[in-house]
Parts: C-alpha cells; sequence; structure tokens
C-alpha cells in the first residue's frame, strides 16, 4: 500500500484483507516527486515481454533440471500467458533466447486467464500420448504487473491487491511399450463454462484509462462456489471415486474468499488447500500457474503415496472452471 501510496481507508481495507503477505512486482521507478505514475499500454506490452521470457525461461530451465533433463531433451513446449500479447508468441521467443532446437514443436494459450494451465495440461497430454517417451513442457509465465492500473478506484484496488508476478513449468512424458514411469499419472478432464457469468472476469479496454484493464465481479467467488460442485461430479463420473477418495486438491488461489467458497461448496478442510491457501500467502494470484506452484509444495511435502488420487482446479473468465484428476 505504501508503494502505490493508498490513503482511502476503503481501498486500504482491501489490502490489509487480502490474506497475502508477500508478493513478487515490478512496478514503475518513483519519479522526482516519489510517486509512481501509470505505464502507458506500449510500456506495459514491452514489460509483459520482458518479464515472461525471463521468468519463463527460468522457470523451464529449473522444470528441467528437477527431472535431470536438458534443453536439447525438450519435443514440445506450451507456453501460457493472460497479461499482454505477443506476436511471434512467448514459445517462439523462449525457443530462441535459450536456443532450443528450432524444430521444437510448440503451442501457445494467450488470454484463457487464471483457468489457463489446466487448458494447457489438456493439450500436452494430447501431444504426449500420440508421442511416448518424448518429453513436453507446460510453461505458465504471467506478468501481472503488466496489467496493473495506477488510480484509485475500487476496481483497481481488488485486482492490484490481489495478483502477483510468476512463471512455473511442468514436464510430461507418456509411457512409451513396457515403460512404467514414476509420478502422477492424468486420468481425466472436465471442464464448465458459466455462461451466466460470462463478463464476471474480464480484461478489456478501458477507454477512460486508455489501456486494457482486468475487472472482477464481487459475485465471483460465489459463482465459482456455486458450480464447483457440478464440475467434480462430472469428473469422477463413471470412475467408481467419491469425493472423500480424493486424498490431495490442488486448487488455484484466485483469492480469500474464492477459496473459501470452494472449500465449503465441495466439503473440503483448511488442510485440503494448505498449498492453494501458502502460495496466496507467499506470492498472491499468480494467474494460470498458481496450481503448478501448490504441486511443487505437495511433490516437496513428500506425503504422496502410490495408488493416491488428487484433483486440480483452475477458475477464470469466462466464468470458467477446469478439473484434473490425477493418480500417483
Amino acid at each position: 500500500m505504501e508503494l502505490l501510496d493508498i490513503q482511502d481507508p476503503k481501498v486500504r481495507s482491501v489490502y490489509l484483507n487480502s490474506a497475502i503477505a508477500r508478493r513478487n512486482l515490478t512496478l514503475p521507478e518513483p519519479d522526482a516527486d516519489g510517486r509512481r505514475r501509470p505505464e502507458p499500454q506500449g510500456e506495459l506490452l514491452a514489460k509483459h515481454k520482458r518479464l515472461a521470457v525471463e521468468m519463463g525461461g527460468q522457470a523451464l530451465q529449473n522444470c528441467l533440471k528437477s527431472i535431470g533433463a536438458s534443453l536439447s531433451d525438450l519435443r514440445h513446449l506450451c507456453c501460457v500467458t493472460s497479461t499482454g500479447f505477443l506476436t511471434p508468441g512467448l514459445s517462439a521467443l523462449i525457443i530462441k533466447d535459450l536456443g532450443i532446437d528450432p524444430h521444437c514443436s510448440r503451442s501457445d494459450i494467450v488470454g484463457m486467464g487464471c483457468n489457463a494451465g489446466l487448458n494447457a495440461l489438456n493439450v500436452v497430454a494430447g501431444w504426449s500420448a500420440a508421442h511416448p517417451g518424448e518429453l513436453g513442457v507446460v510453461l505458465c509465465a504471467e506478468a501481472c504487473s503488466a496489467a496493473y492500473a495506477l488510480d484509485g478506484t475500487m476496481r483497481t484496488a481488488v485486482v492490484n491487491s490481489l495478483f502477483g508476478d510468476g512463471a512455473a513449468a511442468l514436464a510430461l512424458v507418456s509411457d512409451g511399450p513396457g515403460e512404467v514411469r514414476p509420478g502422477p499419472r492424468i486420468l481425466k478432464f472436465a471442464s464448465f463454462v458459466i455462461t451466466d457469468a460470462i463478463d464476471a472476469m474480464r480484461y478489456d479496454w478501458d477507454s477512460d484509462l486508455d489501456r486494457f484493464s482486468f475487472f472482477l465481479d464481487p459475485q465471483i467467488p460465489y459463482v465459482v462456489g456455486a458450480n464447483a460442485e457440478r464440475v467434480i461430479d462430472r469428473l469422477l463420473a463413471g470412475t467408481g471415486l467419491r469425493r472423500s477418495d480424493i486424498g490431495h486438491w490442488l486448487v488455484h488461489s484466485g483469492g480469500k474468499k474464492v477459496i473459501d467458497a470452494v472449500v465449503i461448496n465441495l466439503g473440503l478442510s483448511r488442510h485440503d488447500v494448505r498449498h492453494t491457501i501458502g502460495v496466496l500467502n507467499d506470492h498472491g494470484n499468480l494467474s494460470s500457474g498458481s496450481f503448478l506452484f501448490s504441486y511443487e509444495r505437495l511433490v516437496k511435502e513428500g506425503v504422496t503415496m502410490p495408488g493416491d488420487y488428487g484433483v486440480l482446479m483452475t477458475m477464470g473468465p469466462g466464468s470458467t472452471i477446469e478439473m484434473a484428476l490425477v493418480q500417483w
């Protein structure tokens, strides 16, 4: 709040009740008067490009190092961004920047928002199934600072109090003939677009600010919560599983009220969403990559056992809920 010189008590309360202790942000430098001035759209797009390439490249290399792979092993790169527009896409820019084989196949998922990490996982899971034994990576790089507006409105406060910069990557390899690889296996996906709330989360042009601006309807937590059950029921349909059979829940860190709504409507405990809460506290809402930060914490915790089931859940503009069922 001090960095943004926020004085309005109502606006300050939004920040103070966000359940976020720290975030990574790249804000404009203070001017001679010590104030941070709004950046024009062109500068924000340049920031998005620079940060997405830098953060994304580092996340990709960290991911490959963690599985003992190198850039030369990569066969498909799927990049997710929601905080700016790039042509050529982020995948091409990272391939050039890191010197990855230019024959590497790639895909870019742009503008889908906080749910898009699971949409990308669906894409790469399909690619992986068609290319057994070959390495594919989902890379989420979100420079949320490049979607910041600096003004005193409550609409801006809701957004600026929530999002942070971050990038995360996940590697996928399908089993070849006779192979059984360690780690969780993706069993099923389920999606739902809440068409009655199509404009409740959006990133569109603001003529008053002369730039793109993000909007979050105050009813979003309740909209997501009210529809979460129908998606989990569809995900588990035909599997013979009940919600009580799910040992691990990795839910998008969409905000305190969103997490609470999911917990209440799906009958979860605070322990079930401990990593979701922890990521929100330490990083804020990282848009499409939030659930991957939670997954990393679960892996480091070392509590998963062979045969355990898990659910990945993301929510975003549309309004949309995405889920995936996995088994270790």
